[in-house]
């Protein structure tokens, strides 16, 4: 049994079974107004607004059940503006069938730049694997270049660990990776990067890097992409870190201390 309710809460009861292939119901006259328009040809320049609502049910053409069809248009068609004959023009007709009939859909063009705009918030936090190892900066402790290595620190040297201020970002084409952040280790202007040279894999370092950093895109001449990853928590204290850049690859620790951290497909 179907339950509808028009605007003046006229309430009715069908039952598949009592739809006819085409009933036309006309309900009572209670300030209601709906063109009649026989004449499609009609239709298209002026319509009468004095007239009776035609409710038309018919069984649906593609279903094994009995389904009615019911088609009202009564509140949109009460809002369209009357001309000063009581009727109303072409214009009125189109923007209705534009606000009703006709589905609006976002294309994104081809060459569209993905491009990232960094918020007004900053995170302070340090960071740790599941090992409870600390990521350190290498240089302050010997005389290699600049990148992280994952050491288990006693109180003696809990100093080393490095914070970090992690900057969201808000992507012009969002989707289901996770939230694009920034990594720079706080008070410098190094920050994580994910790069790669040549044929060879990813791979995890420190960048100096001069500039407020409110915008990246995609392909950016100076590298600065490599600075985003997508963060996604795993549970409750968990997160991933995955390169926008390099979709797949993830920043990750060794099982033994001392080991540089690098990008890992695991």
């Amino acid at each position: 049994m179907l339950y509808f309710r028009t605007m003046e809460r006229l309430e009715r009861y069908i039952l598949p079974s009592d739809a006819l292939e085409t009933d036309i119901i006309y309900p009572d006259s209670a300030g209601f107004d709906e063109p009649d328009c026989p004449d499609q040809l009609g239709m298209m320049c002026q319509c009468d607004m004095h007239k009776d609502i035609k409710l038309e049910l018919s069984p649906h053409p593609h279903s094994m059940r009995k389904v009615v069809n019911i088609v009202i248009a009564v509140e949109k068609l009460k809002h369209i503006k009357k001309m000063s004959s009581g009727k109303f023009c072409e214009d009125a007709l189109l923007n209705f069938i534009l606000e009703n009939v006709i589905e609006e859909r976002l294309v994104k063009p081809l060459n569209a730049t993905q491009t990232y705009c960094k918020t007004s918030r900053t995170l302070q936090c340090s960071v740790c694997d599941k090992y409870k190892k600390t990521l350190v900066q290498s240089n302050k402790l010997t005389n290699q270049d600049l990148h992280l290595k994952a050491v288990t620190l006693s109180a003696g040297t809990i100093q080393y660990k490095v914070q970090f201020s992690m900057s969201p970002y808000v992507s012009s084409d969002p989707q289901n990776n996770g939230q694009p952040v920034c990594l720079g280790i706080s008070n410098s202007n190094l920050y994580i990067a994910c790069t790669q040279s040549g044929g060879s894999p990813p791979v995890l370092l420190l960048k100096e890097v001069s500039g407020p950093l409110n915008t990246i895109t995609a392909g950016d001449p100076n590298g600065y992409d490599s600075l985003l990853f997508f963060r996604k928590e795993t549970g409750t204290d968990y997160n991933t870190f995955e390169s926008v850049k390099y979709p797949g690859w993830f920043i990750s620790t060794a099982f033994d201390d001392w080991k540089r951290v690098e990008m890992s497909q695991v």
